[in-house]
């Protein structure tokens, strides 16, 4: 785990703090006060070897907020007239008017913009910064887009809070991928940044569908990876901020959302989207460390509404119900509302055709391993994207197979255990077998059983960001990667004779050289056990060392959880 200065910066949570929504909110267990208990047994059943409930298929629900929006594409004219996406002639002539909507109400009108033109040639080029990030691929079915996502159902959202200098008016808008289109949801409030905010949040129904009971964890890996997806694609010309731990009541009222747990009396229409980061983007060079920016922008704490949805409501899952609370439960951040903002890297060599090419690679083309040199540039990146991450590990196959952590004061890897740790993990990530044969798998680990419900938060949303990082620098570096975001039993403390509960593998990314032009089949490896290199484990250790045996056939379907739809593969 990190040292105590590094978790000396991650906020804490009062068991007594109220909930979101006041003291008639409840937790995911029906009881405010019980919220961390809860916690920890949700975290406790995320990892178990409890096997999803089958549910049916769930749609993606259709984009709630009207309007044509706003078209953010470079290609035909450079210049855009902004006035029908909000509002036209009558609605603008109401100059100095409110224009905050109540529920179930159309787009309002947005008196400050008028007929303000989309600027291409802005400091900040929206269009050009969405397309690289969060856009779903024109003509496609929207599930290969830039950034990855568990079963590739991108449940997250992202809300656009604009101030001067960007080639949108100011004003808050919803992004929509699938179009590439920006709908306004109200005006800027005065005095706010310059630059622009995207407020992340994440609409949980169809990943609880598929995941059950193991879906939030990995909510909280994708809303790390739109981050990381968001922050490099950030220009040159301005200066990127993350920001993992605001308070979810500050960021809704930010973005113009309701608190969460009153979401569904105030907005019926909508699907809860519990808010969980935060990226910021400022001209470089400006004064921003002494900017509150969440709070300028919380002044104007309503925004237009979704569109009421045709037809009867849709009932709400109970498994769904209690994501949603246990989500918010993890927004909260009492002890620092504001949150923590730190700059955003950029790895060398990372351009625009990396950040749109990126894919997931086959496993067949992940068994090569990399150099060693790759391998610890590529575990710096991630060991250095956030200052409250979890920790860091690199296992690796090849002759001699071992477990390598960062060396520290100089670069390079050092040596932590030997032995052939693959097969064991690839029992751990929900018996995916073919990580049992990679080149090299970048793991993050922490998040102990009695973690607080911030530092949950921050292990999840941290561990997403850096393996969104690292997979981006994997890639400018020729090499092949693949994201692992669901992990069961996976105590790798234990596994090295260390202290049960305390160090669980969080997130991982397989790894690979490119393919060879002419490649044989590997030999088959007989697993060995984990042994550390400057003490012998004790007996009940070093069994639990040895992977689990495990036929190389396909799970029983009553003993495997059904990962994705048939076709698609588990991810991140």
């Amino acid at each position: 785990m990190p040292d105590a200065p590094d978790r000396a910066a991650v906020p804490t949570r009062d068991p007594r703090a109220e909930p979101p929504g006041g003291s008639a909110a409840k937790d995911p267990a029906g009881s405010s006060a019980g919220a961390p208990d809860c916690l920890g047994r949700a975290l406790a059943d995320a990892r178990s070897p409890r096997v999803p409930a089958l549910s049916p298929y769930v749609p993606e629900r259709p984009f709630p907020w009207s309007g044509p929006g706003l078209p953010l594409t470079d290609r035909g004219r450079r210049r855009t007239d902004a006035a029908a996406a909000f509002g036209g002639p009558r609605r603008r002539a109401a100059a100095g008017a409110r224009t905050d909507s109540g529920p179930g109400s159309a787009v309002t009108g947005f008196a400050t913009v008028g007929a303000a033109p989309i600027r291409h040639d802005a400091p900040l080029d929206l269009a050009r910064l969405l397309r690289l990030s969060l856009a779903a691929p024109a003509g496609t079915s929207g599930r290969l887009r830039p950034v990855p996502s568990a079963g590739a159902l991108h449940p997250v959202r992202a809300h656009l809070l604009v101030g001067p200098g960007c080639s949108l008016p100011p004003g808050r808008y919803a992004y929509d991928p699938h179009t590439h289109r920006a709908h306004p949801r109200g005006p800027a409030p005065d005095g706010v940044p310059a630059g622009a905010l995207a407020v992340l949040t994440v609409a949980a129904s169809r990943t609880v569908a598929h995941y059950g009971h193991r879906a939030w964890p990995l909510l909280l890996l994708d809303a790390g990876h739109a981050a990381a997806a968001l922050a490099q694609a950030g220009p040159p010309t301005a200066d990127v901020l993350v920001c993992l731990d605001a308070d979810g009541a500050l960021l809704s009222a930010a973005a113009g959302l309701p608190r969460a747990p009153a979401r569904h009396s105030e907005w019926q229409a909508a699907e809860l989207e519990p808010p969980l980061a935060a990226v910021w983007f400022t001209p470089s060079g400006g004064s921003v460390r002494t900017i509150d920016p969440l709070s300028a922008w919380a002044t104007r704490r309503r925004a237009s509404a979704p569109v009421r949805a045709p037809g009867p409501p849709i009932a709400q899952p109970r498994e769904l119900g209690r994501t949603q609370r246990l989500l918010s439960l993890l927004a909260q951040a009492p002890a620092r509302p504001a949150g923590t903002w730190h700059p955003a890297s950029h790895s060398e060599g990372v351009t625009g055709k990396t950040l749109t090419t990126r894919r997931s690679a086959p496993p067949d083309d992940l068994r090569r391993p990399p150099e060693r040199e790759l391998l610890a540039s590529v575990l710096t990146t991630a060991r250095t994207a956030s200052p409250a991450g979890p920790d860091w590990t690199v296992v690796t196959g090849g002759a001699a197979p071992a477990l390598y952590t960062a060396s520290p004061g100089r670069p390079g890897l050092l040596l932590h255990a030997h032995g052939d740790a693959r097969p064991t993990l690839a029992h751990w990530a929900a018996r995916q077998t073919w990580i049992g044969t990679m080149g090299a798998v970048l793991l993050a680990h922490g998040c102990p059983d009695d973690a607080s419900p911030a530092e949950v938060r921050i292990s999840h949303l941290a561990a997403g960001y850096a393996i969104g990082l690292a997979q981006t620098h994997a890639t400018a570096l020729g090499l092949r990667s693949r994201p692992i975001g669901s992990w069961q039993q996976a105590d790798l403390g234990a596994a090295l004779g260390e202290v049960p509960g305390r160090d669980w593998i969080v997130h991982g990314l397989a790894l690979g050289a490119p393919p060879a032009k002419t490649t044989t089949p590997p030999a088959t490896r007989t697993a060995t056990p984990l042994t550390t290199r400057t003490a012998t484990a004790p007996t009940a250790a070093r069994r639990a060392t040895r992977p689990t045996p495990h036929s190389t056939e396909p799970p029983a379907p009553s003993t495997t959880a059904r990962t994705t739809p048939p076709g698609e593969e588990e991810r991140p």
